[in-house]
């Protein structure tokens, strides 16, 4: 008689679509291949580099360390503080009233997952509406707490337009108390934002059918500057009662690996913040108990210390630049490529991102006969574009349109 085996009944998953085109382009020998597809930062040459403040504070932050302790649940005060500077801004008024309280996380998809928790330990039945389309893991990090998603409207990857009208409709019909995730700035996977009179009209929406948001801050920084990426946060916190914000340190400050994220949760008074801020340690005692130090520490000494801070702003504006440049180079090279403007919303959208709105079948043919790699829908890494590679990107995507 055979033992039951405890992992016999498991089958082998597909992978993750964006770790499989990981897995296919290093696989690829082509000196031509191009990846367009892994949401990281990259350089001139190709590099996803350690910024030097980032260098400079670690080295600081590590000739003063004395213990490897844990720290807290909620991770660093000092790192929690200049993370509500960063977003709300210094006198914001849920700040001055006592309302926010912010807990550090492992990255921006510890923030997701513990303010779904949050949410689902608040009111379980509420549904919370995500874009469509949103970041592939959205889905997993939120839904895998047992909350129910639905998707309202957002892009249009044919006109490259945004479908606003349809989003208005489709959150209008939303129940009292439901949850809407918007990204804050850097649309992923689209690139394309909320206009400022946009952010007015969802503002209105939120307080008119009382829905809670979900505010996700990957790319602080990327889109505009700091203040601008988040001033359409700043505005629905000033205006709503209750608001989620995730936050994420991996792309303004290349701490990827340091696992460097916080979710602000503001509450409708002081007593409230108080009793969220007990279920978010909770919640985080339950699933990883401790958060890790070393990311925050040297985010913290970056906001703390003037110098620092100002090389971070300086290195930061660089890497905005040198996308945005890309942005407007490939808009260019397709444009004389294709003899048209179609692909010119590419040079007007924002972030690391945009979606190139071809089929799955082009993509593949993309990756199959020009080593050029994105995920199936047609998202695009605009940092994966280089002075040298752009006009054979552009005159690949040309053939392929054909």
């Amino acid at each position: 008689m055979g033992t039951q085996r405890l992992f016999q009944q498991l089958k082998q998953l597909s992978p993750d679509a964006i770790l499989g085109v990981m897995a296919k382009y290093r696989a690829d020998t082509s000196p031509s291949k191009v990846d367009l597809g892994v949401g990281v930062y990259r350089d001139l040459s190709g590099n996803t580099p350690v910024l030097a403040c980032v260098r400079r504070a670690e080295a600081l932050v590590l000739a003063e360390q004395s213990t490897k302790s844990y720290v807290a649940a909620a991770g660093r005060a000092e790192f929690n503080s200049a993370v509500e500077e960063l977003v709300l801004g210094v006198a914001h008024a849920v700040r001055r009233d006592r309302r926010a309280r912010t807990s550090q996380t492992p990255g921006g998809c510890g923030a997701l997952r513990v303010g779904a928790e949050l949410i689902r330990a608040a009111a379980p039945a509420v549904t919370v509406y995500v874009s469509d389309p949103t970041w592939g893991n959205h889905a997993s990090l939120l839904g895998s707490s047992g909350l129910t998603l639905e998707r309202y409207p957002y892009y249009d990857a044919v006109a490259h337009t945004l479908r606003f009208d349809a989003l208005l409709q489709r959150l209008d019909e939303a129940a009292p108390g439901d949850t809407v995730l918007i990204h804050a700035c850097c649309h992923n996977p689209t690139g394309a934002d909320l206009s400022p009179p946009q952010w007015s009209q969802v503002i209105e929406l939120l307080q008119r059918r009382r829905l809670v948001p979900f505010l996700d801050l990957a790319y602080q920084g990327f889109g505009a500057d700091l203040d601008a990426d988040a001033a359409g946060i700043r505005r629905v916190a000033e205006q709503v009662p209750e608001a989620l914000i995730a936050v994420s340190f991996s792309k303004n400050m290349g701490l990827y690996r340091e696992r460097t994220g916080a979710l602000i949760v503001i509450a409708e008074n002081e007593t409230r913040a108080d009793a969220v801020m007990s279920h978010m340690l909770q919640i985080a005692r339950s699933i990883y108990s401790m958060p890790p130090d070393h990311g925050a520490a040297i985010a913290a000494r970056i906001l703390a210390d003037a110098g620092l801070k100002e090389e971070w702003i300086g290195e930061l504006g660089a890497m905005r630049t040198r996308i945005t440049d890309m942005r407007i180079l490939l808009a260019q090279r397709l444009r004389e490529v294709t003899g048209g403007g179609s692909f010119d919303f590419i040079g007007t959208q924002r972030g690391m991102f945009s979606l190139l709105g071809v089929s799955a079948a082009a993509v593949e043919r993309l990756r199959d006969r020009h080593h050029i790699y994105m995920t199936s829908d047609s998202r695009m890494n605009l940092a994966g574009i280089m002075p040298d590679n752009v006009s054979y990107v552009a005159g690949a995507i040309a053939a392929e349109l054909s």
